[in-house]
């Protein structure tokens, strides 16, 4: 299985400025926008962090999952969270030959922990042998910064605060990500069941 990132999260979603005003960093001079570039990395790796921990996705992008059988033939749980759109389907051969598969033929079940494909029939179409199958998805909360739930945007916020004070520290032993950090997430978190529940 491979979930490819198609689109990336442009400059303008990051709230650089409020960044700045998180951090306290002095404003007023000549070269107030001369960390911007720095801020905005901190705010990338805080954001990739918190979304690799949740399985969330935050600022709304397009993704491809490919994935060589499926888990269930009715019914495949995605990989990421929350997912807006399923934009195609498509069977790929073991020549590399693609068949795109009849929008008709499924749907997109949402879920906020574990959106799926489903079958719109008695099942999804089948996997030639060594072929695999192509799923493109837009998911994300939303656009902009303004469509992320408050306590995910903090948690960024304080991640991104985190990494960029021992930015200069590499020897000193740091958590990873801090408790308070973890205690805005936790919720979101996916829970995984096994023995026939949901995963």
């Amino acid at each position: 299985m491979m979930l490819v990132e198609e689109t990336t999260v442009p400059a303008s979603a990051l709230p650089v400025v409020e960044f700045k005003d998180h951090l306290r960093l002095g404003s007023g001079f000549s070269d107030d926008g001369v960390q911007d570039v720095v801020l905005e990395s901190y705010l990338r790796a805080a954001l990739a962090a918190v979304e690799a921990r949740t399985g969330k996705i935050l600022i709304e992008r397009d993704f491809s999952w490919t994935l060589t059988a499926w888990r269930d033939g009715r019914r495949q749980p995605l990989p990421v969270a929350p997912v807006n759109a399923i934009s195609n389907v498509t069977l790929v051969d073991i020549q590399g030959q693609e068949t795109v598969v009849d929008a008709a033929s499924w749907y997109l079940e949402p879920d906020m922990q574990r959106p799926s494909l489903q079958a719109a029939g008695t099942c999804l179409p089948g996997l030639s042998a060594g072929g695999s199958v192509r799923i493109g998805m837009l998911a994300g909360f939303g656009p902009e910064w303004t469509d992320l739930p408050a306590d995910l945007a903090q948690a960024v916020m304080l991640l991104g605060a985190h990494f960029y004070e021992y930015r200069h520290d590499a020897s000193r032993s740091t958590p990873a990500m801090p408790i308070g950090v973890l205690a805005l997430i936790e919720r979101y978190r996916t829970v995984r069941l096994f023995m026939g529940g949901r995963v």
